[in-house]
């Protein structure tokens, strides 16, 4: 087992720190960053971001990063005046 500290795996022993995972049924994956992202066809997209939205819906228009596609579009109507004296 690698010796630990309190920030995680000592880089003297070679091994690459982990990487943080939040997982959210209704929306993306939050990776901590940065990361490189291998597409399907092969190309890496890559973020240098602190933390990082992955798309999970296939919606986004910025695949593999969220867009934030996932979240129900409620629109709200201003309350009507009230024009009774």
């Amino acid at each position: 087992m690698p010796r630990t500290s309190d920030s995680g795996p000592c880089p003297a022993d070679g091994v690459k720190p982990a990487r943080r995972l939040s997982l959210d049924p209704r929306g993306p994956v939050l990776i901590e960053g940065p990361v490189d992202i291998v597409l399907d066809d092969g190309k890496i997209a890559r973020s240098d971001r602190f933390t990082v939205a992955i798309c999970t819906c296939h919606r986004s228009r910025t695949y593999p990063w969220c867009g934030t596609s996932h979240r129900p579009h409620e629109r709200t109507s201003p309350q009507p005046e009230d024009r009774n004296p």
